[in-house]
């Protein structure tokens, strides 16, 4: 079976899961063919404690937003089941891999570890290859491949998932000319002729008169060359 490339991203209550954040949202969306997809996962999720002021600010959710939220151990089995056997991509993995694991282990003891089911690739590190020396976070790298359309107000998982995956489309090589041109070519190899052709009726060939004393200024024009060549 062929793996999915899935694009992940959360959003938690602090920055360190040591200290028992836990984490508020979980996104995800699926590229096929290069391209993002309609099939993804998301959830809001209560964390059952409290968030840290600085982290509240970046995405703007609140204990009284996810209140009435599930858990993460309701949504375990089917994020598993979504992830399971594919390359999960994520900006600064081992980040979001740690809460990841912290929290399916919270759920149940007999969950698995996502390096044990999945592969993962850290976006992060392929641009730190790529741009070295540089700010390679996520609002860098979309700034810096120039991709808009998505309101920053605040972070989400499923928002910067959505952004990642075209960070990532770039990151690996952007969609090819000859992808483009494919995608766009008409089927019908007549079709493509004549909107390929030139109409030739707008632009016309203008008709040139040469007048009597036109050719004759060039005969003898032509003649006083010659007349000098044969003396040379």
């Amino acid at each position: 079976m062929t793996k999915k490339l899935i694009v992940l991203d959360t959003e938690t209550t602090g920055l360190e899961v040591e200290q028992g954040h836990r984490i508020i949202e979980v996104g995800a969306v699926t590229l096929e063919d290069r391209k993002r997809t309609d099939l993804h996962f998301h959830s809001y999720l209560n964390p059952q404690r409290s968030i840290d002021e600085e982290a509240e600010k970046v995405h703007g959710l609140s204990m009284e937003r996810l209140a009435n939220e599930p858990e993460f151990s309701e949504i375990a089995e089917s994020f598993l089941e979504f992830v399971e056997g594919n390359v999960l991509v994520i900006h600064n993995a081992g980040f979001d891999i740690g809460f990841l694991n912290a929290e399916l282990k919270r759920a149940s003891s007999n969950y698995p570890a996502l390096e044990e089911i999945c592969e993962i690739e850290d976006t992060l590190v392929m641009a730190r290859s790529k741009f070295p020396g540089q700010r390679n976070s996520l609002d860098a790298l979309a700034n810096r491949f120039e991709i808009s359309g998505y309101d920053r107000s605040f972070h989400g998982a499923l928002l910067d998932a959505n952004i990642l995956a075209d960070v990532y489309i770039h990151l690996t090589g952007g969609q090819s000319k000859f992808e483009f041109m494919s995608s766009n070519m008409n089927s019908n190899s007549d079709s493509e002729v004549s909107e390929l052709s030139i109409d030739l009726d707008k632009y016309p060939i203008p008709k040139i008169v040469v007048s009597q004393e036109d050719m004759l200024a060039n005969d003898q024009r032509v003649a006083a060359i010659n007349s000098k060549r044969d003396l040379s």
